[in-house]
C-alpha cells in the first residue's frame, strides 16, 4: 500500500508550495489530501497548480475533499444546493487527477455533518441520501471521478451492512466505500473485538474499497460511554489486520494518516511504520 496523509498542506490549492511537497516526501508520504473549500469558488487554475507542485515531487492527490450541506438535508433546497456543489467537487477532483473524491451524507442535525440525529437512521433520511448520490455519482461517472463515502455509526451510512444496501441502490460504478473501519465502532464490544468488526467491514465492502484512512480507538474512563479516536499506535484498534486486510484487498491503494494536528503526523506515521513493519507489509512509492 502507499503512505498518505490529510494534512500538512494549505487549505487553499493555490497556495501549496514545493516545499510543502518536500516535506511530505521526507515523511514518506506518496500521497495528500487536497482540501477543495467551496468548489464554486475555487480556481480551475489553483487545483491544476496543486496537482502539478505535488506531482513534480512524487507526491499523489490521493484525496479531494469539499465543503456542502448535508445531503440528507430535510431541507429541499439545501439538500439540492449540497447536491451541485459536489458534482462541482466533481470537476476539481478530476482537474486535481485525485484517486476519490470523499463523500459524507452529513447528519439531519444542523449542528454538525458528524453530530448525532434520531432521524439519520429514518427510512427518509436514506431515501433522501440515495437519491442525492445518484445525482452525485452521475457527475462523477461525466467526469471519469471516483466517489468514496465516509462512513459514520452516527450518520445514514451508519453500518458496513447499511452502506452495502445504500451502493446497491445508487447503482453506481463510481461510487465507492473509503474504508475507515473506525467510524463503525458503535460499542465497547465493537472496540474490544475490532478484529471481528474488520472481518465484517471488508467482509462486506472489501470489493467496493477505493481508499483507507487510518487511525485508532480509545476508551474514556468516565461514566455512561466514551470512545475516541487517537492516532496510530495509541489505542486498542487492531491496526495490523486492518492493514493485512486493506493490503489483500487493495495493495496499491493509499492509507491517509487523518485527524490530527500537523505537529502529531511525524509521529503517527513512524507509529505506522513500526505496525506495518510487523506484518511485513512494505509500502509502495
Amino acid at each position: 500500500m502507499r503512505a498518505g496523509v490529510a494534512g500538512l498542506l494549505p487549505s487553499q490549492p493555490g497556495a501549496i508550495t514545493p516545499r510543502h511537497a518536500a516535506a511530505l516526501r521526507d515523511l514518506g508520504f506518496s500521497g495528500a489530501s487536497v482540501t477543495v473549500g467551496d468548489p464554486g469558488e475555487v480556481r480551475p487554475d489553483d487545483l491544476v497548480h496543486a496537482r502539478e507542485v505535488l506531482a513534480a515531487a512524487g507526491i499523489r492527490v490521493a484525496q479531494a475533499n469539499a465543503g456542502y450541506p448535508a445531503l440528507v438535508h430535510p431541507d429541499a433546497a439545501q439538500r439540492a444546493r449540497g447536491v451541485r456543489l459536489v458534482q462541482q467537487a466533481c470537476r476539481a477532483a478530476r482537474l486535481l487527477d485525485a484517486v476519490f473524491l470523499l463523500v459524507r451524507s452529513g447528519s439531519v442535525n444542523p449542528g454538525g455533518n458528524y453530530y448525532p440525529h434520531r432521524e439519520n437512521h429514518s427510512p427518509a433520511t436514506v431515501d433522501r441520501l440515495i437519491e442525492s448520490l445518484r445525482q452525485v455519482s452521475s457527475a462523477a461517472e461525466a467526469e471519469g471521478v471516483t466517489l468514496g463515502l465516509e462512513c459514520h455509526v452516527i450518520t445514514t451510512l451508519e453500518s458496513p451492512e447499511a452502506v452495502r444496501q445504500i451502493l446497491a441502490a445508487v447503482g453506481s460504478p463510481a461510487l465507492r466505500y473509503n474504508a475507515d473501519p473506525v467510524n463503525f465502532v458503535s460499542s465497547f464490544r465493537d472496540a474490544y473485538d475490532s478484529t471481528t468488526l474488520l472481518h465484517r467491514v471488508f467482509r462486506e465492502l472489501g470489493d467496493v474499497t477505493v481508499s483507507a484512512h487510518v487511525k485508532d480507538v480509545t476508551l474514556g474512563n468516565r461514566l455512561i460511554v466514551h470512545i475516541d479516536e487517537c492516532a496510530p499506535g495509541e489505542g486498542i484498534f487492531d491496526v495490523a489486520t486492518f492493514m493485512r486486510l486493506y493490503e489483500s484487498r487493495l495493495p496499491d491503494g493509499y492509507a491517509l494518516i487523518e485527524h490530527l494536528p500537523d505537529d502529531r503526523i511525524p509521529g503517527a506515521k513512524r507509529a505506522l511504520d513500526a505496525i506495518l513493519a510487523q506484518t511485513g507489509i512494505p509500502w509502495r512509492t
